[in-house]
């Protein structure tokens, strides 16, 4: 694995759109727990809104490690990233504030950024593997 590098960087992060369903693991035990959500990239950071009493919410409680992946590419090629790292509870509200007048189906969930239902997670990534689309290397390095 290698530290990742500027141009590397800016390909990987040109695929993470403003908002977009991941396949996100949290650990419950020793087993891993798989399950769509929608991640926001924003002000480059990403991040992820969930419920408070949610099971993501719980384990992340206890155990904050997280891994996410994504399919990329258009048509008939794929490739994938997949990333590591650590799922961080943000409870600075002018953070929380500012999410959620970004986040278009906030609404229909919570009643505003201090909701004690409405939890937000930042994905703080320490790795990545990387298969471009039409490839079937994978790039393996840290962020």
């Amino acid at each position: 694995m290698f530290k990742m590098n500027t141009r590397l960087k800016k390909e990987v992060w040109s695929h993470f759109e403003k908002m977009q369903v991941i396949f996100l693991a949290t650990c419950s035990g020793k087993k891993p727990k798989v399950r769509p959500v929608t991640m926001l990239n924003f002000k480059n950071q990403l991040w992820v809104s969930t419920g408070t009493r949610d099971m993501k919410t719980k384990q992340l409680k206890k155990n904050n490690n997280i891994e996410f992946s994504i399919i990329i590419g258009k048509g008939k090629y794929k490739g994938s990233i997949r990333a590591a790292g650590k799922a961080k509870i943000v409870k600075d509200i002018k953070t929380r504030k500012s999410l959620a007048d970004n986040i278009p189906f906030f609404k229909q969930f919570w009643k505003d950024a201090s909701d004690s239902d409405f939890t937000l997670l930042r994905l703080d990534i320490k790795s990545i593997e990387y298969i471009r689309p039409k490839e079937m290397k994978i790039q393996k390095f840290t962020v």
